[in-house]
Formats: structure tokens, sequence, C-alpha cells
């Protein structure tokens, strides 16, 4: 049990980390949880709760607002391992190497067709020497500090036909 939250530090912070806690805000507050983080500026605690599987609810308590922390259960290795990986990223998945040949040729003939200059390096994208695309070739794969750019590129891609139609050859006219 701890007075004082905000003036312990992170040192100290970071001994209550996965573990079940009981944190008295307020004057009618309680909340319960499973302590992930404790961020270094203000103080504030971030709880996990597992409530149903498969299911996360977190909460945030105030770091000024916190007046006791109580360590209710130290974690067992799952659910260590369950706090630690919940809030990463999905893992990508394995395209195949065709079909991201395959988008990217289209992703960058729908580019010049309107009118953008880009030009491959490896296996990105390069739009206008400012924006990297890479794979899958998606909106959300683009990357440039210029917002404006970014967000035209990424609609663009996103307007994108499902195939590049081209336009068929005259039939019935000799070629010269």
């Amino acid at each position: 049990m701890q007075c004082g939250w905000p003036l312990l530090g992170p040192l100290q912070w970071t001994s209550y980390v996965n573990k079940q806690v009981r944190v008295k805000a307020g004057k009618d507050e309680e909340h319960r949880g499973w302590l992930l983080t404790v961020d270094p500026v203000s103080a504030s605690l971030v709880l996990v709760d597992f409530g149903l599987p498969g299911k996360a609810s977190v909460q945030v308590v105030m770091g000024h607002a916190v007046e006791e922390v109580q360590v209710l259960q130290e974690a067992d290795q799952e659910t260590t391992e369950r706090l630690q990986t919940s809030f990463l990223p999905p893992t990508p998945r394995r395209l195949d190497p065709e079909v991201l040949t395959t988008t990217r040729v289209r992703v960058r003939s729908w580019l010049e067709k309107n009118r953008i200059p880009v030009e491959e390096e490896g296996a990105e994208l390069r739009v206008a020497g400012v924006l990297t695309i890479a794979a899958p070739y998606g909106p959300e794969d683009c990357s440039c500090s210029n917002q404006i750019i970014l967000d035209r590129i990424q609609r663009l891609i996103q307007n994108q036909p499902d195939a590049l139609e081209t336009e068929p050859e005259p039939t019935g006219s000799p070629k010269d």
C-alpha cells in the first residue's frame, strides 16, 4: 500500500507492473486490474482487465487522482505473457511473392496513369522522391513526412480500380 503515488517515481512504479492492483482514486472511486504500465510524466496507471476470453478492457487512472495502490496478486507466467502481447500489432501474413509483384506493378501503373512520378527502389515504390510505398502496397503502407502528399497518394491508391483496364487494340485495322 502506497500513498503519494506521483512522488514515488519510475523505479518504484515498475515494481507494481504486471501485478493485479486495487487503486483508490478520489473519495469513493476504486479501480481493479492488472497494471500494464505507468506513464513516467503524469504517473497515470494503465489497468487491464481480462473479463471475457479473447477480450481486454483498458482503463487509465490519472496519476494526480491516485491516493492508494495495493497489490492484490502477482502475475503468473501466462498472465504476464498475455499482458505483454495483448496490445502488439497483429503479425503480418506472408504474401505470395508473385502476388506482391503483381500488386506493385498495378499500383505503379495506376500512379503513372495519374501522372505521378514513381520509381522502384528494390521492393518499394518511391513516389516523387518523397513518399515510400512498402509491400503489400496498400494505402496504410505509405510513409511520408508531408501529410498533404501522404493523404493524396493514399486516397489515390484507395480509389484504384480492382483491375487496370487496358485499352483494347482496334480490330480489323492493319498496323503500319
